[in-house]
C-alpha cells in the first residue's frame, strides 16, 4: 500500500482528498501545516507528499526543500490557487514532480498521483534491471561437470522456487554469491530485487543502518531518512554474505526478522513488515562458532533450513578446462594479442596447482596470463611463471619477533594493513577495484579500509584519480603514479 501525505491548511480540502484517495487504495495521512508534515516524515517514509503552496508558517516551497533533504526518494506534488509560471518553475527546480492549480478535477489528481508513482516505479525498476544485468556477468562461472558441482546445480534447481532460507557453505572464491544469485534468478522472485551485503565489511553501527535503515537525526551523520536493505529487497531476495562475522547485537535483530518478518529502523517508532527470502553464505564452521559462543544457535537453525555446500576447486579439477574456456572468452581479447586456448602441457600445470583461492584464483590467473601472453595460446612456462608469485600469506609478511617488553598489536597490524593497501593501489595504477581483488577483498570492504586509514587516493575504473592525502600525515612519496 503506497503511503501519501496531504498537507493543506484548508480542512475541507485535505479531508476531501484524504477520503477520495483512501478509496483508491492508498494509505493517507493529512495535516494542516508544514511543521506537522515534517514530524510525520521523521517517523515514516512516504511515497508521495501533496502540499499546498501558500500556507501559514512554512510554505509549500520550504516544505518541498525539507522533504527532499529528509526523504529524497519521496515524490512531491504542489497545489496552489495562485498559479504563476515563476512559482511553477521554482517548484520544479526545487525537485517537485508536477504542479496542480486550484480548482482542479479529482480525476486529474488521481491520474497525476498514479502517473507520479508509476514513474518512480519505472525508474527504480530500470535501475534494478541494469543491476541485474551486470550481476548476470560471470553467472556462467557456476559451471562444471564434476559430480560435486552437478549435485549443487541439481539442488539449486530443486529448491530455487521455495521460500525456505538457504545457508551456503564454501571456501573463499568457490562462487557462493553466484549460487545465491542462481537461486534468485530461478525462483518466482526473479522479477524482484536481489540485494547483497557483506556482513564482515562494515562495523556494527553501519551494518545495522545498511540492513534496517534509519531515520533522520537518529545518530551523527543521519542527515536523511534511509531505507534498509531488507526494505529494498521486499518480495525479493537478500544475501547475507559472510554471516559468520556478524556482531552479536545484529544477530539478535536478524533473528527477529526471520521469526516475525518485521523490524524497526534505527530511530524509528514503527515496525515494518517485509516479505524477503534470506540466503546466507559463509566460509566459516558455524557449528564451531556456536560452541565458542560467537554465533547464536537459534539463528543458525533459522538460516540452515536448506544447506548447500560448494566444493573447492581442488576437489573438482575436471572442471578446470571448462572454467578456463569461459575465462578466455571473457579476457582473451583484452591483452596485447588475442588468446584463444591452452598450449600442450598447460592443462597439466593447472591441474597440479593447489588452488587455495579456488575459482576466483583461476580467473585472476587467466586474466594475468592473457595480459602477459605473446601468442594465441597460454604456454606451460607462462602459466608456471604466473603461478610462482611471492608467498602472500600472512606468515611470510610478518618477520618481526615479539619484543621482550611486548608490543601494541593493533598498531602493528594497522601499519601492516595500511602498507598493503598502498602497495595494492600502486601495483594496480590506482584502480581501486583491481586493488581490492589483489587483496582478496570486495570493493565495499576495500573502500571502508581506505577511509579507516585516511587514504584518499586511487580511482574507480573510469573515474579520475584522487589526490593522495592522509589523516596520518603520509607524505606525497607514497602517491600512486
Amino acid at each position: 500500500m503506497k503511503k501519501l501525505l496531504i498537507v493543506d491548511d484548508e480542512k475541507s480540502m485535505r479531508e476531501f482528498l484524504a477520503i477520495v484517495l483512501r478509496k483508491e487504495g492508498y494509505y493517507v495521512a493529512a495535516v494542516a501545516d508544514g511543521e506537522s508534515a515534517l514530524r510525520l516524515l521523521e517517523q515514516d517514509i512516504f511515497d508521495l507528499v501533496m502540499t499546498d503552496m501558500k500556507m501559514p508558517g512554512m510554505d509549500g516551497l520550504a516544505l518541498l526543500r525539507a522533504v527532499k533533504q529528509t526523504s529524497p526518494r519521496t515524490i512531491v506534488l504542489m497545489i496552489t490557487a495562485f498559479a504563476s509560471t515563476e512559482s511553477a518553475v521554482e517548484a520544479m527546480r526545487a525537485g517537485a514532480y508536477d504542479y496542480l492549480t486550484k480548482p482542479f478535477q479529482i480525476d486529474e489528481v488521481k491520474l497525476l498521483i498514479k502517473k507520479a508513482l508509476d514513474h518512480r516505479h519505472l525508474v527504480e525498476e530500470n535501475h534494478r534491471l541494469k543491476e541485474q544485468f551486470h550481476q548476470l556477468e560471470g553467472f556462467e562461472q557456476l559451471i562444471g561437470r564434476s559430480p560435486g558441482m552437478q549435485r549443487v546445480l541439481e539442488l539449486i534447481n530443486k529448491v530455487a522456487d521455495s521460500n525456505s532460507n538457504v545457508l551456503i557453505f564454501g571456501e573463499s572464491g568457490t562462487g557462493k554469491e553466484l549460487a545465491a544469485r542462481a537461486l534468485h534468478l530461478r525462483s518466482r522472485r526473479r522479477e524482484k530485487p536481489f540485494v547483497t551485503i557483506n556482513c564482515s565489511a562494515l562495523p556494527e553501527p553501519l551494518l545495522e543502518s545498511e540492513l534496517f535503515g534509519h531515520m533522520k537525526g537518529s545518530f551523527t551523520g543521519a542527515v536523511s531518512n534511509k531505507e534498509g536493505l531488507f526494505e529494498v529487497a521486499h518480495e525479493g531476495t537478500i544475501l547475507l554474505d559472510e554471516i559468520g562475522d556478524t556482531p552479536a547485537a545484529i544477530q539478535v535483530k536478524l533473528l527477529r526478522v526471520l521469526q516475525e518478518k518485521e523490524f524497526r529502523r534505527i530511530g524509528g517508532t514503527k515496525d515494518i513488515r517485509v516479505d524477503v527470502r534470506v540466503i546466507a553464505a559463509t566460509n566459516k564452521d558455524l557449528e564451531k562458532a556456536i560452541a565458542e559462543g560467537a554465533f547464536r544457535e537459534d539463528l543458525y537453525y533459522r538460516l540452515d533450513v536448506i544447506p548447500i555446500h560448494l566444493p573447492p576447486l581442488r576437489e573438482r579439477r575436471e572442471d578446470i578446462p571448462m572454467l578456463v574456456e569461459h575465462f578466455l572468452g571473457k579476457y582473451g581479447r583484452t591483452g596485447p594479442v588475442p588468446v584463444t586456448g591452452l598450449a600442450p602441457g598447460a592443462l597439466r600445470v593447472l591441474s597440479a596447482h593447489e588452488w587455495r583461492g579456488n575459482v576466483r584464483e583461476l580467473e585472476h590467473l587467466v586474466e594475468r596470463a592473457v595480459t602477459l601472453a605473446t601468442g594465441p595460446l597460454l604456454t606451460p612456462d607462462l602459466l608456471t611463471a604466473c603461478l610462482q608469485r611471492p608467498d602472500s600469506s600472512a606468515s611470510s609478511l610478518i618477520t618481526e619477533r615479539l619484543p621482550p617488553d611486548g608490543l601494541d598489536l593493533e598498531s602493528v597490524v594497522g601499519q601492516l594493513e595500511r602498507k598493503l593497501l598502498l602497495q595494492a593501489l600502486e601495483r594496480t595504477g590506482g584502480v581501486k577495484k583491481k586493488a581490492a581483488q589483489l587483496l582478496g577483498l570486495n570493493f565495499r570492504s576495500f573502500r571502508y579500509r581506505l577511509e579507516k586509514y585516511g587514504i584518499k587516493r586511487g580511482r574507480d575504473e573510469d573515474g579520475d584519480e584522487e589526490e593522495s592525502t592522509s589523516s596520518n600525515g603520509v607524505s606525497g612519496g607514497e602517491r600512486t603514479p
